[in-house]
């Protein structure tokens, strides 16, 4: 029987501290629940859940406060919502082993974005092109690892060049399409525990408010975002570990 208390409450934790570092918990979620005995296919759907649970209050409030540029967001929001799903799809087919090994190296790639990543700029692009290329890409990659892309997407917009405030709306605008897309495309082919699924959202929706309450009044978000890092860092190198035994 699966143990709801426990899901529950380290769901309510990540999401306190991550949403005051500015991002989703299911990141970490997943490989936490894979851990605790949760099939890794099923963390992922349960992690996209959570994801999208708390990002949807997120880009309802930024297209009330109008601060939507739609020009910039809908060719990345429309690649990401047809490739997520076909990633998600294709994980299917590729074995489990190489799923989490790309999710390990995913793990390094945000945690040292989040330690050490400067925010200038290595590049300067303008155009739709560009965007698509890279809603596709995040998209794919996104629904194949289970995320919700938003780990991806901000470092790697900020790296060519976009503007960071434009980014992080951009981003809370797209993830729920992909996180959605992804979830759906498991649940399709996945037995869920539905119970356990809306557990796990609505301490993620508990914890994400909880969590942007104390960003404004603690600890200062560069601080959260090491802690953060030293975690996402602690569990690529259990995965690490896990290939190299």
């Amino acid at each position: 029987m699966p143990d709801y208390i426990l899901y529950s409450v380290i769901t309510l934790l990540l999401s306190i501290l991550f949403s005051m570092g500015g991002a989703g918990s299911g990141v970490a979620l997943i490989p936490v629940l894979n851990l605790l005995g949760i099939d890794f296919t099923i963390a992922k759907a349960l992690g996209l859940f959570a994801g999208a649970s708390t990002t949807i209050t997120s880009s309802i409030m930024n297209i009330k406060r109008k601060v939507v540029e739609y020009k910039f967001v809908l060719p990345i929001a429309l690649m990401m919502m047809i490739f997520a799903p076909l990633g998600a799809y294709s994980s299917s087919f590729i074995d489990e082993e190489i799923v989490k090994f790309l999710f390990m190296l995913m793990l390094f790639y945000s945690a040292t974005m989040m330690m050490f990543a400067k925010k200038k700029a290595l590049f300067h692009f303008e155009g739709n092109t560009v965007l698509v290329v890279v809603g596709g890409v995040v998209g794919y990659l996104a629904g194949l690892l289970g995320v919700g892309g938003g780990n991806i997407l901000i470092p790697l917009l900020a790296l060519l060049g976009y503007e960071p405030k434009k980014v992080a709306v951009a981003v809370s605008f797209v993830v729920p399409f992909s996180a959605l897309g992804s979830f759906f495309t498991y649940a399709s082919y996945i037995e869920l525990d539905w119970f356990l699924l809306s557990l796990i959202a609505l301490c993620a929706i508990v914890g994400g408010y909880i969590g942007n309450y104390l960003m404004h009044f603690k600890l200062e978000p560069s601080q959260v975002k090491k802690l953060m890092a030293l975690i996402l860092y602690a569990l690529a190198i259990k995965l690490f570990i896990h290939f190299v035994l």
